[in-house]
């Protein structure tokens, strides 16, 4: 056994005294160096207030600061990623816009038509390059055996545009043409999508209207029945659609978001002028919601609608970049990685964006009932957060 003197023991238990003090000064300058260090990150975060720093922060901050009034729904990696909606759905009744609510899509319309004719052209009963008098022996207008199928599909029929009215102000001012008046679709066919060519076919793109819905009435003339009961069978009914068709001026759809305009003059937001929404027919005449526009994005990419050759030449960009109803963007140099399909909407109040990257799992859609909002610049604002 091992005897200590009272003196080394005292210096032992002394020398532990020390290193046990020193310790926890070091422990003590460690805990005050990162407090401070916390300190700082906290005010530098207090300073970055209001950028934000995740996808939901930036919806939400730009639909606040856009006035953005709708839904928004956001696909990535095959699965639901963002679905919210902001604002008002009727603002007399003040009903709040939620997931469920339906909107008119104007345009987007479009897609679901250019979709018919390409099932057509696979089935080989249309030839995208046969003249419209093919399908339509009774049309009368110069372009009947100057303009081919492929011609209208992508813009380029040369056709006297049938929508004259390009601003607000003209259209308070003298109306919207052949909008605001009962017409079958054989009337807007014979007297306002029959006028002269002002270019040469295939030469120069022409956003039009009146292409579209000469498309329509080629679509019902080949199945002998309405564009209705066609994009019913074909479309709506196979995909499970269930809160999607076309809309009549007399229907009143459940959950149909009332839509309203920002008059550029007075800066009042105003209810949309009275028309016939059905005159836009195969053109614009559809309502949908983010649910279903997103079961249509899946199933047209996906291969289930039309075969991978139809769609390679839905999205193959012509003059504009459009393609066949919708328009190809970033295909070339540095912002390749954003290459997209786009198709947009606009009727007034009623406007719509869908947006699928090529090159990445990501489809985006927004539908809105007024015209506050850019809704290009929201959706590749949401993308490019989401895109590394």
């Amino acid at each position: 056994m091992v005897c200590f003197t009272g003196s080394f023991a005292i210096n032992v238990t002394l020398a532990l005294i020390k290193a046990s003090t020193e310790q926890i000064l070091i422990f003590r300058v460690m805990k005050y160096l990162l407090i401070v260090a916390l300190i700082f990150i906290f005010s530098q975060n207090q300073k970055l207030s209001g950028q934000p720093t995740t996808t939901d922060s930036l919806i939400k901050n730009y639909a606040k600061e856009h006035h953005f009034n709708g839904t928004i729904l956001v696909q990535k990696n095959g699965a639901k990623f963002y679905n919210h909606s902001f604002g008002i759905a009727d603002r007399q009744f003040d009903v709040p816009v939620t997931n469920e609510t339906i909107y008119k899509i104007a345009s987007v319309t479009k897609t679901f038509t250019a979709v018919l004719i390409l099932q057509l052209y696979e089935q080989q009963k249309i030839n995208l390059n046969q003249t419209i008098k093919t399908y339509l022996p009774n049309y009368k207008g110069e372009a009947g055996t100057k303009v081919s199928i492929h011609e209208l599909l992508n813009h380029t029929s040369g056709m006297k545009n049938i929508d004259t009215i390009k601003s607000i102000e003209s259209a308070l001012k003298y109306g919207l043409g052949p909008y605001q008046k009962p017409l079958t679709t054989d009337q807007l066919l014979n007297d306002f999508c029959s006028d002269s060519l002002v270019n040469i076919p295939g030469k120069k793109f022409d956003y039009n209207n009146g292409e579209y819905i000469i498309l329509g009435k080629i679509i019902e003339a080949i199945y002998g029945r309405s564009y209705d009961e066609i994009v019913n069978e074909k479309i709506l009914k196979p995909l499970g659609m269930r809160n999607s068709g076309m809309l009549y001026q007399q229907d009143i759809i459940k959950k149909l978001a009332n839509s309203y305009f920002l008059r550029t003059d007075t800066k009042q937001l105003i209810c949309d002028l009275p028309v016939y929404i059905e005159n836009w027919y195969a053109a614009g005449a559809m309502y949908s919601c983010t649910d279903d526009l997103m079961k249509f994005s899946n199933s047209l990419y996906g291969l289930k609608l039309i075969n991978k050759a139809s769609l390679e030449l839905m999205i193959n960009p012509g003059l504009d970049d459009y393609g066949y109803s919708v328009w190809i963007s970033d295909t070339k140099g540095e912002n390749t990685k954003y290459k997209r399909v786009e198709r947009f909407g606009s009727i007034m109040g009623a406007n719509a964006v869908w947006m699928h990257f090529l090159n990445n799992d990501l489809t985006i859609i927004i539908l809105s009932n007024t015209n506050l909002t850019d809704l290009g610049d929201y959706g590749f604002s949401i993308a490019k957060m989401l895109i590394n």
